[in-house]
């Protein structure tokens, strides 16, 4: 929703700011929306970022994040469109789960959205 690639930047400068340095940046992917239709392209990217922040601090801070970008989280768990979504995937080898966060990201294989800026991060790191 609004002005997606100064969306993109917006929040990786939050991110920077906020959560630690970004190690990493992937090129941004355009897709069709997952899990519901719509006629807006979705612009995806990965960042990589050095943080001090413990997974449910992190979390905490994305969803301050994205609440200070304009996202309006509702009680619904359908999927609609949003002005921004940042997911934590990875997190080092952790693996961890409580009922706020699941580490690695439950879904990301399945999504070539997350997959393909993801192998970018890798190859070149």
């Amino acid at each position: 929703m609004g002005n997606k690639d100064r969306n993109l930047q917006l929040a990786r400068t939050k991110i920077a700011e906020s959560i630690g340095a970004l190690s990493a940046v992937s090129s941004i992917h355009t897709s069709e929306p997952w899990g519901y239709s719509s006629e807006n392209p979705f612009l995806n990217q990965v960042v990589k970022v050095e943080t001090q922040l413990s997974p449910l601090e992190l979390l905490k801070v994305i969803q301050k994040i994205e609440t200070g970008m304009g996202r309006i989280r509702k009680k619904s768990t359908r999927y609609e469109d949003r002005i921004i979504d940042i997911d934590i995937i990875l997190y080092d080898d952790l693996v961890y789960q409580s009922e706020e966060l699941t580490i690695p990201h439950p879904l990301y294989q399945q999504r070539p959205f997350v997959l393909e800026p993801l192998g970018e991060i890798f190859v070149e790191n």
